[in-house]
């Protein structure tokens, strides 16, 4: 049997209705029992009265034939009472067997018979009676009538035996069928009340567990209530509901609070309600609910209220038409507090302005980077190349140490200035994706860079990477300021070589991507044989205007690293970094994969 029948409300009242079922069962054996034993017990009597009757009747014959020997003996008339009684007893014990026999045809045929040897016999005891009377006993004809007498007195004896037998044979038959009967029907009668009480017992023990259950799911539903009540004051919401057919309302203790109220502190209807909404809202509110009241689906309504501390506050209500068990048309809805939104999304419009005006600062800034300081910039290198070619030869040492000094300057701050305009370019740029060939962009990237790979003769070993869906010169950007940097930072012992590997991957798979909101990546593996880095700078080299080493040791400015990441997280993407001293750099560009 399924658990989920003997769990359920019907398992139960079927048990029940069994039970009951069984019971009446048992009553209705019970009553046919005592009405067998009552037939049984009636038979009995029955027979006995019958019996008792034939056993009359053969005694009425008895006193009769006795009266008739006395009087022949004696011829006393006195002895011939008990035969004038007897005749007339006998008439009333037949009447009575004819109605104790009524049904019984065989019994019925049997006292027919013996009606008529007990007339013939009477009609002897008569016969006899005549000649006795004159004592003419030795007459032949007496003898013949005595002997008669006799001979129907035996045959009517042996026809009451016969009949009492024959009764008392039925009885035994009777008594046989109830006996069976009544030996299997209190076994039977036993077995039902055992399966009722088990039943009983089961469904007992059901109700008990359900009884429990049921305690502990009204302590659970106690501390969803308090729970419920607790999140609408942490979330600043408050529930009612609106009985459409007895117009009806029930508000949530919270809702009081919402209009700074105590909970339950006024009856819950409209009227009441609308004395707390804002005056400009009042009749847009009223028109909203009427909507809301015939049709389901309604958008939030959006109003003010004033409580009763006179602060206003902005709600947001929702509802939505149900129909309950009873039929009833009910309208359930929740009403939020969302002044602290109104509040913040005023905020967030106040810092976008504040947001566009310093975007238009920058915007300023940029222009004044590429134009107003580069031209002075360009200045100074012009007059310092027309000075050190007019005026070399009458520069003391040192001057011209110092023309150096200032040409080296000069030139770091041209590229700072570029480096700058190319990261700001990377934090405003339109990021509008194409599906793009990435092999083309990083052999764009090695173009732009053709005259310093030649000089370095760096070698390249690439494998093939599919179309992915970018930023284009983004992209191209990213690889080459990777490959700018390998170069730069090359090992004065070998020759440059760089490698890049491509290779789809699951972010569940890749201990990198532990918390990666997207299934696949793209994984570029860019690795170069350069001086490399201490793996504890792995993070490190990626902050702006960070570097690793002296600036007489290597040039650059701190951004080109700072310019991979920021491209790669305008790619929803990211970028790792190892290295070990002497041996190289590997980074590792992840790129969510897009069908």
């Amino acid at each position: 049997m399924p658990k989920r029948l003997l769990k359920s409300s019907g398992f139960i009242k079927t048990i029940f209705y069994a039970s009951a079922f069984i019971i009446l069962v048992v009553g209705g054996l019970t009553y046919r029992s005592m009405r067998d034993l009552n037939k049984a017990s009636d038979l009995v009597t029955h027979t006995y009265k019958i019996n008792v009757e034939l056993e009359q009747i053969l005694s009425y014959l008895k006193d009769a034939e006795t009266a008739q020997r006395g009087f022949i003996i004696t011829n006393d008339p006195i002895y011939l009472e008990p035969y004038d009684s007897g005749r007339e007893n006998i008439n009333n014990s037949f009447a009575e067997l004819k109605a104790l026999t009524l049904g019984n045809e065989v019994q019925q045929k049997n006292l027919k018979e013996l009606s008529v040897l007990i007339d013939k016999r009477i009609d002897a005891f008569d016969k006899s009676f005549r000649f006795s009377a004159v004592t003419n006993l030795e007459n032949p004809n007496f003898k013949e009538y005595f002997l008669q007498g006799k001979k129907l007195m035996d045959e009517a004896r042996l026809k009451v035996e016969n009949m009492i037998r024959y009764e008392n044979d039925i009885l035994k038959e009777r008594q046989k069928i109830y006996k069976e009967n009544s030996q299997i029907t209190p076994l039977f009668l036993y077995l039902l009340l055992l399966i009722s009480l088990l039943l009983m017992f089961l469904a007992y023990n059901r109700i008990i567990e359900n009884l429990k259950k049921q305690e502990k799911t009204n302590q659970q539903l106690t501390l969803f209530k308090e729970s419920a009540n607790q999140s609408e004051i942490v979330s600043k919401h408050g529930n009612w509901v609106w009985n459409l057919n007895s117009n009806t309302f029930s508000f949530s203790d919270n809702l009081y609070r919402l209009l700074g109220e105590a909970p339950q502190s006024f009856e819950p209807n409209l009227e009441n309600f609308y004395k707390y909404v804002h005056p400009e809202d009042l009749a847009m509110l009223q028109l909203d609910l009427e909507k809301m009241k015939n049709e389901n689906d309604q958008p939030f309504l959006l109003f003010r209220i004033i409580n009763k501390n006179k602060d206003i506050k902005h709600l947001k209500a929702y509802a939505k038409i149900i129909i309950n068990s009873e039929g009833e048309k009910q309208l359930i809805g929740t009403t939020t507090d969302i002044t602290d939104e109104i509040e913040s999304v005023k905020l967030l419009e106040q810092r976008n302005l504040e947001l566009e005006r310093n975007n238009k600062e920058l915007s300023a800034f940029n222009y004044v980077a590429s134009h107003d300081l580069q031209e002075p910039l360009r200045k100074i290198q012009t007059f310092l190349s027309r000075l050190e070619d007019k005026e070399a030869n009458t520069l003391s040492e040192s001057g011209l140490k110092y023309i150096e000094r200032i040409k080296v300057a000069s030139s770091r701050m041209r590229l700072l200035i570029d480096d700058l305009l190319q990261f700001s370019r990377t934090n405003k740029a339109d990021k509008v994706f194409v599906k793009s060939d990435i092999n083309n962009l990083i052999e764009d990237a090695k173009q732009d860079l053709a005259e310093i790979i030649l000089e370095e003769k760096a070698v390249f070993n690439m494998a093939s990477i599919p179309e992915i869906n970018v930023i284009p010169f983004q992209i191209q950007q990213l690889f080459a300021n990777l490959i700018s940097n390998s170069l730069k930072y090359k090992s004065p012992e070998r020759i440059p070589e760089i490698s890049i590997k491509y290779k789809k991957v699951k972010s569940a798979k890749d201990s990198k991507l532990s918390n990666a909101p997207k299934g696949s990546y793209h994984k570029i593996t860019y690795k170069d044989n350069g001086i490399g880095f201490n793996n504890a700078y792995s993070e490190k080299i990626f902050i702006l205007f960070n570097r690793l080493h002296n600036k007489d040791e290597y040039t650059g400015t701190g951004i080109g690293l700072s310019i991979c990441k920021k491209i790669v997280e305008n790619h929803q993407g990211y970028i790792f970094a190892k290295g070990k001293p002497q041996v190289g750099a590997t980074f590792f560009i992840y790129l969510p994969f897009n069908k």
